[in-house]
């Protein structure tokens, strides 16, 4: 197979991490016999810095022209140390979501066992998870009329009909293919917009007759993917929600370094790590590559490459076992790996298959 592949390294720690998970992608297509071609651009602090723009034209042409876009982290501390900047480097992520039609963003939760001991939580309360956040990814908040000045500021939190009807639909048809239990999490009993999308859910619930459907208040599942992670199998959620909540999964993981996700909607789609920039870290070899790779697997399986998809995993895992880890997933007293040493383990794992 050939793609053409948008890489969006963008700022921090993001060139690090790219940089191994094009080494993986290049394994793969050596070893599978396909061709992947790939086109950088800029996103992020180092576009602003370049061009004064998060994400500009030209780094859109390049998206649009792509079959995927590859991304790993914007954010820069000069940036987040000023609040009245108009122009920051999420700004980009925004505007990248928001030209390229990226509604539905898909973050598994999966846990690895041999890394149990590293949440924060108890192992038998985590052995065996395994589910999907679905967080609608361009409206909401973030995406709503706004306002500051000295004295007041203001989001708006906005969603129509037929936002909400297509993310919903992502989920429900996700529910279908795994466990057949979606759980819709929103905040109807204060918020007019969360009455309209629990509105909504319940009328399509219906056409998913197989599906079993539950509602959860987002306090009350912010508690329950802690304490009861095996209860869910698909969560679909709201913009502003989405981001806490999958963020907050990191705890089952036991590292934000190990997440992937995919961005799907009405352009190209995307595929990117959860974790930010990391911007102290920078330069520094630390980075945990593993959500960058296992975000270029979700890219592969994507295009029905499913045996590809696996072999990384494969080899994501022989790593987690074999103890070569970057430092904050590390064994007490393991020898000491970088990002650099982790992505070429991986690669040297698929060529020896």
């Amino acid at each position: 197979m050939k793609l053409k592949i948008a890489i969006l390294a963008g700022d921090g720690i993001g060139p690090e991490i790219m940089k191994q998970g094009v080494a993986v992608l290049n394994a793969v297509a050596k070893k599978c016999g396909h061709e992947f071609e790939y086109e950088e651009a800029l996103v992020g602090a180092c576009a602003i810095d370049a061009c004064g723009d998060a994400y500009p034209d030209t780094t859109h042409d390049v998206c649009m022209r792509a079959d995927a876009v590859l991304f790993a982290a914007v954010g820069d501390l000069k940036y987040d140390n000023n609040p009245t900047l108009k122009m920051r480097p999420e700004t980009g992520l925004l505007a990248m979501r928001k030209k390229l039609g990226l509604f539905a963003n898909i973050r598994p939760v999966a846990t690895f066992d041999c890394l149990l001991h590293k949440s924060p939580l108890k192992e038998e309360l985590l052995r065996g998870a395994d589910f999907v956040v679905i967080r609608e990814l361009t409206g909401g908040m973030y995406f709503g009329e706004k306002h500051q000045d000295n004295d007041m500021a203001f989001d708006t939190n906005i969603y129509t009909r037929p936002e909400i009807e297509r993310i919903l639909k992502v989920a429900f048809e996700m529910a279908m293919q795994r466990h057949k239990h979606l759980t819709v999490v929103d905040k109807a009993n204060v918020l007019a917009s969360s009455r309209l999308w629990r509105q909504v859910a319940k009328e399509m619930e219906p056409q998913y007759p197989e599906v079993t459907t539950d509602y959860m208040f987002i306090d009350n599942a912010s508690m329950r993917v802690l304490t009861e992670p095996r209860f869910f199998d698909v969560i679909v959620t709201e913009n502003t929600f989405g981001d806490i909540l999958t963020d907050e999964t990191s705890c089952i993981t036991g590292s934000m370094g190990l997440q992937p996700s995919s961005s799907l909607g009405e352009h190209t789609p995307l595929f990117e790590p959860v974790h930010g920039s990391w911007p102290q870290a920078a330069g520094q070899n630390l980075a945990n590559p593993l959500a960058q790779i296992l975000s270029a697997a979700m890219l592969l399986e994507h295009f029905g490459l499913e045996r590809e998809g696996a072999l990384i995993r494969e080899a994501v895992n022989g790593s987690l076992d074999a103890n070569v880890r970057t430092p904050e997933i590390q064994v007490e007293g393991g020898q000491k790996y970088g990002t650099k040493e982790v992505g070429q383990w991986i690669v040297d794992y698929i060529n020896r298959q």
